[in-house]
């Protein structure tokens, strides 16, 4: 029987939305007659999510958040992306900083924040360095293993033609880690949404972070779970770019991988 055109990206679609269709409708009946202090019925918290996230708050808190995120992972792609090149191209530098970058990697950002607050301020710079903290290492560790991972034949047929300098950098070293360095950078966009929330706990007067924890200690628990809500749809949402943005500059690597499969 030949499949109708679109069917398997339809199928795709209903994997994708069936299970979450299936837990918001859950939710919702079993939710219904709740008159628990806490636990609200889903039907309140959408009116909640409503009248507080999609009015002046959205100016407000959202986007002053979503700016600070965009700020922190740019910087630490840039900077996990820089030093992991150097670290990982060559053995002298990593032997003499391995020891060290590992120390500080098994350090919770969360802990630094008193002492990031003696340099950084109160400001947004402040929240901006705790989301750099946490988001440089997977990014940097992954960078050092994919230009460890180098083919040797591809570096010394670049040695032989000598393709030397930038030239080397963007079409040998970059092109090859590539595929590690944006593994590293999606575990350091879930790790930038959680130390967001948590830089926005102290210290300030915006944030969603700030306002969720502003509706538990005032007991306005369908704002906070609408809260709560929002945090999980903007982590879909910046998932689903992220996978875009992946599609989009590892096309080359996952054609290679898809024809590779169908020999």
């Amino acid at each position: 029987m030949t499949k109708l055109p679109g069917w398997q990206g339809l199928q795709r679609v209903a994997l994708v939305l069936g299970l979450p269709a299936v837990l918001v409708v859950v939710w919702w009946f079993a939710s219904a007659d709740s008159d628990h202090l806490v636990f609200r019925p889903l039907s309140e918290i959408l009116v909640a999510f409503r009248e507080t996230w999609l009015g002046p708050r959205l100016v407000e808190d959202v986007l002053p958040s979503l700016s600070r995120l965009a700020r922190g992972y740019a910087a630490s792609v840039v900077l996990g992306v820089g030093l992991g090149v150097l670290v990982g191209w060559s053995r002298t530098l990593r032997a003499l900083l391995e020891p060290v970058l590992e120390l500080l990697r098994a350090i919770p950002p969360p802990a630094l924040i008193p002492l990031i607050g003696l340099f950084a301020g109160l400001g947004d710079s402040r929240r901006i360095v705790i989301i750099i903290a946490g988001c440089v290492w997977p990014i940097l560790l992954n960078t050092v293993e994919g230009v460890r991972a180098v083919d040797e034949v591809l570096a010394d047929t670049c040695r032989s033609y000598r393709v030397r300098g930038l030239t080397r950098l963007r079409q040998l070293v970059l092109r090859s880690a590539s595929p590690q360095i944006m593994t590293g950078a999606r575990q350091a966009l879930a790790i930038g949404i959680i130390l967001m929330v948590i830089s926005e706990l102290r210290g300030t007067v915006h944030g969603i972070g700030f306002s969720v924890e502003q509706f538990q200690t005032s007991f306005r628990y369908p704002e906070m779970w609408s809260g709560v809500l929002l945090l999980g749809l903007l982590g879909v949402a910046l998932a689903l770019l992220f996978r875009l943005a992946d599609s989009w500059i590892l096309g080359w690597y996952h054609g290679l991988r898809a024809s590779n499969r169908e020999r």
